[in-house]
């Protein structure tokens, strides 16, 4: 089955969705053709922050240190329950750009999720800057790129155009607010870190030869502009 899904790295429901995805196809015993697409939720960022991600949130958000800990811990605590560790107190946020780009070359010698999941784990358990250029090559170099072939992609505006695609057919076609966002065999969409039975209802429907309406569902947890809501699991 097709799935495509339009994430961002720095995304932790992204990568729980990634997860929940994975974990439901294997037990219904569905093969998947993912297709990753490229959101950043902060264009303008810098390579990396001077402050800690605790510190920007609270900050861009108007909540208190507390406050935003106690979001993170709740976000770390969901990653856990699918098997991720997210060291949120080192987390280094900053530009995703670059990273999606050596993603969009993975992608292009069968390696995208494999290159998806090292650019999760090295910005979630950790906590490298991944903004930065030899966090990048470093990831890249983890899942076989040749490194020649990632300097030429770092030094010039190669995949640049890829990236830009895939946010505007994000925000012009299908109105994509926040991330995760999934679509099945190019016709059902999802958006959010849905319940395992929620991808599992979907799968199948997406499987039935019976045509259906599209299906959108927004209450489950997203990432928006550099802020992840942890309202409902």
């Amino acid at each position: 089955m097709r799935v495509d899904i339009w994430s961002d790295v720095v995304c932790p429901f992204c990568y729980i969705g990634k997860k929940r995805l994975e974990h439901v196809a294997a037990e219904a015993g569905i093969d998947l053709e993912i297709i990753w697409h490229s959101f950043e939720l902060d264009p303008n960022a810098p390579a990396k922050h001077d402050t800690s991600n605790t510190e920007r949130l609270a900050k861009k958000y108007g909540r208190t240190i507390e406050q935003t800990q106690e979001m993170e811990r709740n976000i770390a605590q969901v990653s856990a329950e699918e098997g991720i560790q997210f060291n949120w107190e080192q987390a280094n946020s900053g530009n995703t750009f670059d990273a999606h780009r050596i993603i969009h070359l993975a992608q292009s010698k069968g390696l995208g999720n494999e290159a998806e999941e090292a650019f999760f784990h090295a910005y979630m358990t950790e906590g490298m800057s991944i903004g930065e250029r030899e966090t990048v090559e470093d990831v890249a170099s983890r899942i076989g790129l040749d490194h020649t072939e990632v300097e030429y992609v770092l030094d010039s505006e190669e995949f640049a155009d890829f990236v830009h695609h895939d946010e505007k057919i994000a925000r012009e076609q299908l109105q994509v607010t926040g991330v995760p966002f999934f679509v099945f065999d190019q016709r059902l969409a999802l958006s959010g870190a849905q319940p395992r039975e929620v991808f599992l209802q979907v799968m199948q429907q997406a499987l039935s030869t019976a045509k259906s309406d599209d299906i959108v569902q927004e209450d489950a947890p997203t990432c928006h502009d550099d802020s992840c809501d942890i309202s409902t699991k």
